[in-house]
């Protein structure tokens, strides 16, 4: 378990991360978004003890990171696939991280098989792609079999079969009871993975809810009724507060502020016919589009078309 309580840390005048409270659990894959430069990658420094905080307090399994005798046994984290001396193996570096613990040569051997490294992991890592630096950084995490797991960004670099196969090996590890914490751009994969969500943004506390009850509550989502009689279906839905319908096309109401069982009720208390009654949920991207829309510090403003535009006149002048 993850605890996090007042935490704070300022670089100067700014303040990277504001008084964060949450904790994340075990037995779940819990999602870490935010913006560009919403803090999540200091939240993560503070978890790690490689950032102190400025106020606040974070524990991981009941006390701070730096005083678990043998911390590797506890947290295993992805930060920075990169960080790996290039010279090495990727069965070296493994080796070496083994050793600072005591960990036996057959559990390196096991998390080589277990990432898919075991054909490559004689080369040296500066030959190695960016997907298989991951894997490497992934087996690092694993080392120890720890009882929770941080990940920065796991799936970067990685072709749709590594996706896959980290979306099942988190699962997998919440299912075995241990905390999986995981940092991602990437919405799609995050609906399809994590069960909570954790958003900040510029530092601050903006959602701590499950995937499920954060894109319900958006309130984005519309409901398509098809009817005969959408005129008069819609007159009756507006008496309730709150409850938007537009008619578009003719006979078809869009409908929001709702659920589908008011308005088939609605409508068979007037005898009115229902042809289709079809809800439309947002998209986990589209609703952390929407949280976030005031704390992204760098929105571009050109659109694509006229930046590519803009490109072609370029090449034309010169």
């Amino acid at each position: 378990m993850i605890e996090a309580r007042g935490l704070t840390k300022r670089y100067g005048d700014k303040a990277a991360v504001s008084d964060l409270t949450f904790t994340v659990r075990p037995g779940t894959v819990t999602g870490f978004l935010g913006p560009n430069g919403s803090g999540k990658s200091t939240t993560m420094r503070m978890i790690l003890g490689l950032d102190a905080p400025t106020r606040g307090d974070i524990r991981v399994g009941g006390r701070s990171y730096a005083a678990h005798p043998a911390p590797l046994y506890e947290v295993g984290a992805l930060l920075e696939a990169r960080s790996v001396h290039p010279g090495r193996s990727a069965l070296g570096h493994l080796l070496a991280l083994a050793h600072t613990h005591g960990i036996p040569r057959s559990r390196v051997n096991t998390v080589v098989d277990m990432v898919g490294l075991g054909k490559v992991a004689g080369k040296r890592v500066k030959g190695f792609s960016l997907g298989m630096g991951q894997r490497l950084g992934i087996a690092a995490a694993l080392l120890a079999d720890p009882a929770t797991i941080l990940l920065d960004e796991p799936v970067n670099g990685l072709d749709p079969e590594g996706v896959l196969w980290v979306r099942n090996l988190l699962k997998s590890l919440a299912a075995e009871g241990r905390t999986v914490f995981v940092s991602s751009h990437l919405m799609s994969e995050m609906a399809l993975t994590a069960e909570h969500l954790i958003i900040i943004g510029r530092g601050r506390m903006l959602a701590d809810t499950t995937v499920d009850a954060f894109i319900r509550d958006a309130g984005l989502g519309t409901i398509k009724v098809v009817s005969p009689e959408a005129a008069q279906l819609r007159e009756l839905l507006l008496r309730v507060p709150g409850v938007e319908a537009v008619i578009s096309p003719p006979g078809t109401l869009r409908v929001s502020g709702t659920d589908l069982e008011h308005i088939g009720r609605t409508a068979s208390a007037h005898r009115i016919p229902l042809f289709e009654l079809t809800p439309h949920s947002v998209s986990l991207e589209e609703a952390f589009m929407e949280l976030t829309r005031d704390s992204i510090d760098y929105q571009a403003t050109v659109g694509s078309s006229a930046v590519a535009q803009q490109v072609a006149q370029q090449g034309a002048r010169a």
